[in-house]
């Protein structure tokens, strides 16, 4: 293992916490910035635990950037490429869930060393995770919490997952008749349910059950990065109690803030900032996919021809399209670039826009390769609204910033975070999609201009804009002392404490 230990005789006596994230830049930074709040408003010390299969240099930049309070280590390797995976190209899903299962004993003595020289109260894994909480009762009992980095409808829906499974039968979620109904949770349509089970006959669906079943044990608690304020009926079902799960507690958003120190570099270097200080203020749709999102080839030059035919200002980060090295027609997984969301695989993806794009946008847009300071263009004066694949991280820094979306989702839970956003908390458009919605389907140009327009302009986007503006506020008041979230995280931490103390 690697990173650095916590030593001094002041940071020995703090309570000390480790948190696990699962491989990918989208789990990483919510889980850093859970242990940064831990750190700057409750004093304790922490450790940012990594798997081997995510060590890149982006996640090592945004490693070192947490204070010298919260250190980092990564977890030796485990073998991914025997016969116990399934034949061929594993899920994402899959890999995830063997790797965490492989790790246990690593897991567990590295808790048991670190109890050595720390004042260690608790062990935090995220969603993939659940079977590491074991590692924290054989390493001496040490409590064990799951921190769960997207929604309630997405926790509920985990939760309720073994029963939906058998009541399901023989058939699959895309036909059934109705929605999928959870407590105090907007109705889902099947074809809408997390990307993974929509095959009931895969691996990567089996897992998402053993998952739904071992977050029903977890033995402390679940932390959610959700606030009440953005789904009240799912946080009032969720918080009352139930002999069959564990407590949750809503303690969001949790997510990237810019600390200037360590940032200022990156950001100059996109370009993408000296842009926007010259555009009028609310006159540009950021467009951006996340770090393991990318489009077809055919998708990208669609969504390229809308944005010139809707004619409004556009930040675009664009990524190289799925398979784009075979120059690949649609259909192609858009989460394969998921274990290396920050690089490239094709070289430079402005070279798979349309012939001619860039000089007839030229005074109207600005394209940047890959990546852009996210949280830091959405909280600049001159972006009006998102365009964004519905990653629960991006949604977050989309409210804290007060900015409304066009929802366009491409796996995992997207789709059901896209109806929540659309016709529960009303902050989000939705496109229309050539042939109704069904696997493979394109957002033509012509629906990119009007949902564009609609967001920028439009009565709808307005109305999304001033929900936004309220649930911006709700955030902001819930993470401060007196609110819901900053009073939720720090019952469990004086529990934490608590445990600590009895077992000096």
């Amino acid at each position: 293992m690697c990173g650095g230990e916590i030593t001094t005789e002041a940071t020995a006596a703090a309570p000390h916490v480790v948190l696990l994230s699962s491989p990918g830049m989208g789990h990483v930074p919510p889980v850093a910035e859970l242990a940064r709040r831990l750190h700057d408003a409750l004093g304790f010390t922490a450790t940012v635990l990594t798997y081997a299969s995510s060590d890149s240099a982006a996640q090592r930049a945004f490693l070192s950037s947490l204070p010298p309070a919260i250190s980092a280590a990564t977890l030796p390797p485990v073998h991914l490429g025997d016969g116990d995976l399934p034949a061929g190209a594993a899920a994402i899903e899959t890999l995830l869930s063997v790797e965490a299962e492989r790790s246990v004993p690593a897991i567990t003595a590295f808790l048991s060393d670190l109890k050595s020289t720390t004042n260690l109260v608790a062990f935090v894994a995220d969603l993939f995770g659940a079977a590491t909480l074991r590692a924290a009762r054989d390493a001496g009992g040490v409590p064990g919490f799951l921190f769960f980095p997207s929604n309630l409808l997405m926790l509920s829906l985990m939760l309720h997952l073994p029963r939906l499974d058998a009541d399901l039968g023989a058939g699959e979620f895309r036909d059934l008749p109705e929605p999928v109904r959870l407590p105090g949770c907007v109705p889902v349509p099947g074809a809408d349910i997390l990307q993974p089970l929509q095959d009931r006959a895969s691996d990567a669906y089996r897992w998402m059950v053993r998952h739904g079943e071992r977050y029903r044990d977890a033995p402390a608690g679940i932390l959610v990065n959700t606030f009440d304020a953005a789904e009240p009926a799912a946080a009032a079902a969720l918080r009352s109690p139930e002999p069959w799960r564990p407590p949750v507690y809503p303690i969001g958003p949790v997510i990237r803030h810019h600390h200037p120190a360590a940032a200022a570099a990156a950001d100059d270097a996109t370009g993408c900032l000296g842009w926007l200080n010259a555009q009028p203020e609310g006159s540009v749709l950021f467009v951006s996919f996340g770090s393991g999102g990318a489009l077809s080839l055919a998708q990208t030059r669609e969504l390229a021809r809308g944005l010139e035919l809707a004619g409004h200002r556009f930040l675009w980060v664009v990524r190289a399209p799925t398979n784009a090295a075979a120059a690949a027609a649609d259909g192609d997984n858009p989460g394969e670039s998921y274990y290396d969301g920050c690089r490239s695989k094709a070289g430079d993806p402005v070279g798979f826009l349309p012939a001619g794009f860039m000089e007839r946008t030229k005074g109207l847009g600005h394209v940047v390769p890959s990546w852009a300071p996210q949280t830091r263009v959405l909280a600049h004066r001159a972006v009006a609204a998102m365009l964004t694949h519905c990653g629960w991280n991006s949604v977050l820094e989309a409210v804290a910033a007060g900015v409304p979306m066009v929802a366009w989702p491409l796996y995992a839970e997207q789709r059901q975070n896209a109806v929540m956003l659309c016709e529960e908390t009303m902050v989000a458009l939705r496109p229309r999609v050539a042939g109704g919605g069904g696997e493979g389907g394109l957002v033509l140009a012509e629906d990119v201009a009007e949902v564009v327009k609609e967001v920028m302009e439009g009565e709808k986007g307005e109305a999304a804009r001033a929900k936004v503006r309220e649930l911006k506020e709700a955030a902001r008041k819930g993470l401060e002392p007196g609110g819901a979230s900053y009073e939720t995280l720090a019952k469990v931490v004086s529990e934490w404490k608590g445990a600590g103390q009895a077992t000096e």
